[in-house]
């Protein structure tokens, strides 16, 4: 059974797959742009980018909440986490901040701080490309680098995944900051983001999976 978050990413591409569907309903098979449909194409890009960005957010949660509820004690949690949480209570400025972790605290603490991140990723967070997903996903449960997992055949190497993720995520912010005419999206683009974001999902998903079964010997979904 898939995670919580790949059903509702699943879902919500199928919202991208009908605005495909219409393309071709409207203008059939025929080869050559269709100028009257690109604002299809454009509303697809902008909408990947969406589900891509809350599919990491919702996984990322979802893998926490696991990790707080079967992790047997703090010495599970890996170090990348530990060295994140170091940090932050170095820097607070309560000087019994500390004291919020002891014992079992630990992991309400996680729980509580999954939210203060997320705020703060509201702010900074708003363009889900290869650097920005690291962060997430190394502050949220550990993972030092998630897209190192984002590779397959046919020369998909990881530079080339993260460079192509960054492209599309560009792409969606010209669409939507500098106005719908300002760039030409084809169908065949909408195609390719849309296979590639289902790859780079099912890999990042992978990559949660296994870390997650590290720390609490108990798979996140069965």
């Amino acid at each position: 059974m898939p995670s919580k978050a790949r059903i509702s990413f699943d879902k919500n591409l199928g919202d991208v797959e009908r605005l495909l569907a219409l393309h071709t309903m409207v203008e059939g098979q025929r080869q050559g742009r269709r100028y009257g449909l690109e604002v299809l194409n454009k509303s697809a890009i902008t909408s990947i980018t969406a589900f891509w960005e809350a599919y990491c957010e919702n996984i990322a949660a979802e893998a926490l909440e696991h990790i707080v509820k079967y992790a047997k004690s703090s010495d599970a949690l890996p170090k990348e986490l530990k060295k994140q949480l170091a940090k932050e209570l170095k820097g607070a400025l309560h000087e019994l901040e500390t004291w919020k972790i002891a014992d079992d605290g630990w992991r309400k603490y996680l729980n509580d701080r999954l939210s203060k991140l997320k705020e703060l990723r509201n702010w900074d967070f708003n363009s889900p490309k290869s650097d920005q997903i690291d962060k997430l996903f190394l502050q949220a449960i550990g993972i030092p680098k998630i897209s190192s997992a984002w590779h397959w055949p046919k020369k998909m190497t990881v530079q080339r995944a993260a460079a192509k993720l960054d492209k599309y995520v560009s792409l969606r912010g010209a669409i939507a900051h500098r106005g719908q005419g300002s760039k030409s999206v084809k169908k065949a683009e909408v195609e390719d983001y849309l296979e590639f974001i289902k790859k780079l999902a099912a890999k990042s998903g992978g990559a949660v999976l296994s870390h997650v079964k590290t720390i609490t010997r108990k798979r996140l979904w069965s």
